[in-house]
């Protein structure tokens, strides 16, 4: 499934030519004669290592050539200053029927006038690992921020001769390549946070005054998820691995959640040789919602540093390192420091190696789905049954925010906020996932859980304790009992977690948690407001689950 990237002289229909107001600002910029292409991730890296700001240390990178790295490549680290996460509230989508839309294009217009100032390079990858799912994209970045190119060729898949065959043997879709201009040293007085606007029709996006490699990653995501949706996929922020069972059958789960709510965790996860595991990835994957089959977007990962020493033997695997800080060992040598001292959310691509039964697709339908929610007043693990309450809850996903995003000021941490599906770079109307997930929970027969790794009621939710509770999933283990007063919920049976329904603070407490959904719910689901709307269905077994919660 390959993207058009040329003109076609023979197509005579506009929308055949993808092109756009903002396609037309952002794809002309990349043809100026201050751009320099990038032709291979080893020549990115020569480039990395002598950009401004970039420290080479003396940690080698394991087995380099099977990256496409050069012999001897060493772990770079990049820092961006006082931002170290990613800003939602710099997120546009661009309408051309708005009235805001000739601002932008000339915001833009600006923009690339003064970026063609600066010497430029751009870099071609390919987002999908599967000939099933397979789209090109471009990137344009300032000389000055080339590791950032070279960070998102690590990221995703750089185009090998290997995935240049594939790539020009898989079906031609009729989407236009994703490209993405950046400039992060530009400014704008109504923009202080910077701004991400997407073109999404028409697969093209502006990065503009941002430097946290996070917004690169996520922004070619956001493309490649909506071009995903629009022909027939789930896109999924989450992780998702097949467990293969002594008795010869298998199990697939797919775990949905934020940067912070455990999906990486659980996704990596051993099982202490228990099973066999496969894993397709942990951020990023589509689920075919015909076929039921599942592709990862990306090689590598994007994983957070506070969870590993330097003497982890994780560590064997970076590849390249943001937001951390630098010391030198006994021997004189440049090391990283990885335990977010120097600031929060210290980041680290890893290598694919990192996992060891690693695969692009599996074939197989997903078996189980779970949602990853940091809601104290859900027990560790819930079962739900109706396929209308289970895709009702993942758009309802509960949790809390994490130092993985940029957050405003004034913004409470601790607060409970609902971001459905765990992607908020979710550039479509909510409703097509609602129901693409009603479907897989109602005809292809997959099981749905809610995972609370935060608190419940006070007590801590451990990572073993999960763990376990997957095992006991996977291994089809009848440990959930009915949830009186919940109808369609039942709960897995741990001792010191279950609910007591009759601890009238807790009742009111759980009650205040659905409340704050349904509120959700009608917020969003006004006139002319119908991009985080949802069916009817949806507020009336919310409404539903809240009557019996209240007196």
């Amino acid at each position: 499934m390959s993207t058009i990237g040329t003109f076609k002289r023979e197509a005579v229909q506009k929308e055949n030519h993808f092109f756009s107001e903002v396609r037309s600002i952002l794809e002309t910029a990349f043809y100026s004669n201050t751009v320099t292409r990038i032709d291979s991730l080893k020549e990115a890296y020569k480039l990395a290592t002598d950009a401004p700001g970039t420290i080479v240390t003396d940690m080698e990178i394991y087995q380099p050539e099977l990256i496409g790295l050069p012999e001897q490549a060493k772990i770079i680290v990049v820092n961006d200053g006082s931002v170290h996460g990613r800003c939602a509230a710099a997120r546009q989508i661009y309408d051309s029927q708005e009235d805001v839309a000739v601002h932008y294009q000339d915001l833009l217009k600006e923009a690339v006038f003064d970026l063609q100032k600066k010497a430029l390079y751009t870099a071609e990858c390919v987002v999908g690992l599967d000939s099933e799912f397979m789209v090109k994209a471009r990137l344009l970045v300032p000389s000055e921020y080339r590791s950032t190119a070279y960070n998102w060729l690590l990221n995703f898949q750089e185009i090998s001769r290997e995935y240049e065959e594939v790539y020009m043997k898989s079906q031609m879709l009729q989407e236009g390549d994703i490209l993405i201009m950046t400039d992060p040293d530009w400014k704008h007085p109504n923009h202080p946070y910077g701004l991400s606007l997407f073109d999404v029709e028409n697969n093209c996006a502006a990065i503009l005054g941002m430097r946290y490699f996070g917004e690169f990653k996520k922004g070619t995501l956001t493309m490649a998820w909506n071009i995903a949706n629009r022909n027939g996929y789930v896109a999924c922020h989450g992780g998702l691995k097949k467990y293969m069972l002594k008795d010869g059958s298998s199990h697939v789960m797919a775990i949905f959640g934020l940067s912070g709510s455990g999906k990486s965790t659980l996704t990596h996860a051993r099982h202490e040789d228990k099973y066999r595991v496969s894993v397709l990835h942990d951020d990023a994957f589509i689920i075919s919602v015909e076929e039921g089959n599942s592709i990862a977007l990306e090689p590598s990962y994007f994983d957070k540093t506070a969870d590993y020493p330097l003497i982890s033997d994780d560590n064997k695997y970076l590849l390249s390192v943001q937001n951390c800080g630098v010391t030198c060992d006994e021997s004189g040598k440049k090391v990283i420091v990885c335990e977010d001292i120097r600031n929060a959310n210290g980041r680290a691509i890893k290598s694919k190696l990192w996992t060891k039964n690693r695969v692009d697709k599996v074939e197989e339908s997903i078996n189980s789905i779970v949602w990853l929610m940091k809601d104290e007043t859900l027990p560790p693990v819930v079962k739900i049954e109706d396929p209308v309450l289970a895709s009702a809850m993942g758009a309802l996903l509960a949790t809390k925010r994490t130092s993985a995003e940029r957050t405003l000021e004034n913004m409470d941490v601790n607060q409970l906020v609902i971001e459905p599906y765990a992607n908020p770079f979710r550039t479509y109307k909510l409703e097509e996932d609602y129901r693409k997930f009603k479907k897989l929970f109602e005809e292809k027969q997959v099981d749905c859980y809610i995972f609370n790794t935060g608190f419940f009621m006070g007590k801590k939710v451990t990572k073993e304790m999960t763990i376990e509770s997957i095992e006991r999933v996977v291994q089809g283990r009848d440990d959930f009992i009915e949830w009186n007063g919940m109808e369609g919920f039942s709960y897995m049976d741990i001792e010191g977690f279950n609910p007591n329904m009759k601890d009238w603070n807790y009742v009111i407490q759980l009650g205040a948690a659905f409340e704050k959904r349904l509120d959700y719910i009608i917020e969003n689901g006004g006139q002319g407001n119908d991009f985080n709307s949802l069916p009817e269905e949806v507020a009336e077994v919310i409404s539903g689950i809240i009557a019996k919660l209240t007196p």
